[in-house]
């Protein structure tokens, strides 16, 4: 089948193209997994945190990709919840070990063995891939496979940082950076609680004509202090900076949810600022968004079917995928990339 494959850290500055166009064998399903025909698969920021070096260890050689759609082709002796023609999603959780404390409650996103698509297995940037029955989400029928992608992370992660987030009707919610997930919560968002108002603080100036569009209530730069303090803020930006700076606009007992596994350093001195009287004083808190449970997944599939919520996207083709990925770099974002596989 072909793939793009990840075989080193690279730095894409002076490495333009990180992925190589590789041959490789069709996946060998075990008795519980089902192989899906791959023919869609969104690309995320995590790739470029994988790519870099920011995300480690990775399984080098690796195939990229967390955000899968497409139709299983065969299945394991022992799968039951699966038939072959079934349309279904693969996110970043590709197992976990169903044992432990964590996941025995519904928190296996923290379980020490959680096994990540396109990290420590093969991903979607590819023909084919497999998947254990029990982490194979069923895509809902009123998305086609390219809208159903993006919901797979930037949705599922993104509506996990809105439950951290701890909002409730009436409330004011802001956004700092507006590319692939805040773009999705801010719909769910509106769709959930009609009645929120919604703040978006982005460098770019089409990104914050892109959120007004969306009906966001105020839209600004990182640095601009907004009309109403907010009671909870999601970060999906690269960066340290936009951290330190929103705090000054969250109320007392207010919550900042960093939606990112990693944080970009090159605004190193940012990270000692956060000040404890200024920031975090008045039981005002900062809470890490820590990949996802299979049940995020689910939920948001539901919640974007309900409402009829469908992200924005541009397409590429599978040997396109550094193209894709060096415009994400190089802040060329407008909705979501999606590679069309097949």
């Amino acid at each position: 089948m072909k793939s793009m494959m990840l075989t080193k850290i690279s730095d894409l500055k002076i490495n333009q193209m990180p992925l190589y166009s590789v041959e490789v064998e069709i996946p060998k399903i075990n008795k519980n997994e089902a192989l899906i025909k791959i023919s869609a698969c969104a690309v995320c920021h995590t790739e470029l945190d994988e790519i870099e070096g920011r995300i480690r260890p990775i399984n080098f050689p690796v195939i990229p990709g967390h955000q899968i759609v497409g139709k299983v082709i065969e299945i394991g002796g022992e799968v039951n919840k699966l038939r072959i023609g079934d349309r279904v999603g693969i996110g970043w959780i590709n197992s976990a070990c169903g044992k432990c404390e964590y996941c025995k409650n519904g928190f296996e996103n923290l379980c020490a063995d959680f096994v990540a698509t396109g990290k420590d297995v093969n991903g979607g940037y590819a023909e084919y891939a497999k998947i254990n029955e029990n982490y194979a989400a069923v895509i809902p029928k009123n998305f086609t496979d390219e809208e159903a992608s993006p919901l797979l992370c930037a949705g599922a992660v993104g509506y996990r940082a809105l439950k951290l987030s701890g909002i409730k009707e009436g409330m004011n919610l802001g956004f700092i950076g507006f590319g692939a997930s805040n773009h999705l919560v801010l719909k769910i968002t509106k769709a959930i609680f009609p009645n929120i108002k919604l703040f978006v603080f982005a460098r770019s100036e089409n990104e914050r004509k892109h959120a007004l569009r969306l009906g966001a209530y105020w839209s600004a730069d990182i640095n601009d202090i907004p009309p109403e303090k907010l009671h909870s803020v999601i970060d999906t930006t690269p960066a340290w900076m936009p951290v330190v700076e929103v705090m000054k606009n969250i109320r007392p007992g207010g919550r900042l949810v960093i939606n990112n596994i990693r944080k970009e350093n090159f605004d190193k001195d940012y990270l000692i600022n956060i000040d404890y009287s200024r920031d975090l004083w008045m039981e005002r808190e900062i809470k890490s968004v820590a990949n996802v449970t299979f049940a995020d997944i689910v939920e948001v599939m539901e919640i974007a079917a309900k409402y009829n919520i469908k992200p924005e996207f541009q397409l590429y083709k599978l040997n396109e995928a550094n193209i894709a990925l060096n415009e994400i770099k190089n802040k060329k974002i407008s909705g979501v990339k999606v590679l069309k596989i097949s």
